[in-house]
């Protein structure tokens, strides 16, 4: 159970190799969560993110087999993982990849991919997650976004329309939650210095995942629908997503 303070003792990882979500889950673990399982493609990465949880204090912590890409069986996953611990207080949705714009662009299969990796494969499985904290009447899923899909570029509209969906996606099951005793935070981080975006010019207000982890924390802490890191792109972009289209289409990429 989420305590007064907004700790959760427990949670579940979608996307368990992630460095955002392995930040997150190292500022958690000190607090109260004793519980953590990564749920991820399995991988020495995956395998590394539970060793650190174990290293940070988590009583419990455990890795299973999961691909939003599969989405007759991710579902099923997340089903299998609240039979086993009971109640889960946070389910975490970092599954995600970036992907090459100029390849995808010649590829559509890979573009297909990525929307299903995403979007579509992650947002069943948060209906999942969803349904399953209905029914123990409390928890809070906590959704990583994006500001690229507060307005998709011309540079990574496929990765950006990705973003879009997940964050309409995750404001939508979020009101439908209302009154349920389960909430959502949605995240919109900035450009994130780390293993995703090795080798790319950082852009304005660029990030790390510690940066973010901090403020995803204090956000499930203080019951935040929206969170942006940093925080100064809630300002940016409220001005951003009304730039005429011609101006917009000239952004760098």
């Amino acid at each position: 159970m989420i305590d007064a303070t907004g700790r959760p003792q427990s949670v579940l990882v979608l996307g368990g190799a992630s460095e955002i979500a392995q930040a997150i889950v190292a500022g958690l673990v000190p607090g109260r969560c004793r519980t953590v399982v990564l749920a991820g493609r399995p991988s020495e990465r995956l395998e590394a993110a539970a060793e650190a949880a174990r290293a940070a204090g988590a009583d419990v912590v455990e890795t299973v087999a999961f691909d939003t890409t599969d989405l007759a069986g991710s579902p099923s996953v997340i089903d299998a993982v609240f039979e086993k611990f009971g109640d889960i207080d946070l389910v975490l949705a970092a599954a995600g990849a970036l992907g090459d714009q100029s390849e995808m662009e010649n590829d559509p299969a890979a573009a297909a991919e990525l929307i299903t990796t995403n979007f579509t494969g992650l947002a069943g499985s948060l209906l999942a997650a969803a349904v399953r904290m209905r029914v123990q009447g409390h928890g809070r899923l906590v959704v990583i976004s994006s500001v690229a899909g507060e307005r998709a570029r011309k540079a990574n509209f496929i990765y950006g329309s990705t973003k879009s969906g997940l964050d309409a996606f995750a404001q939508g099951l979020g009101d439908s939650l209302v009154g349920s005793g389960v909430s959502i935070t949605i995240v919109r981080p900035g450009f994130v210095v780390g293993r995703m975006t090795e080798g790319m010019d950082p852009a304005p207000f660029s990030t790390t995942p510690q940066a973010v982890a901090e403020a995803v924390v204090k956000g499930i802490e203080s019951g935040a629908e929206v969170v942006y890191a940093p925080p100064i792109l809630r300002w940016v972009f409220a001005v951003m997503r009304h730039l005429p289209r011609a101006v917009w289409r000239r952004m760098p990429g």
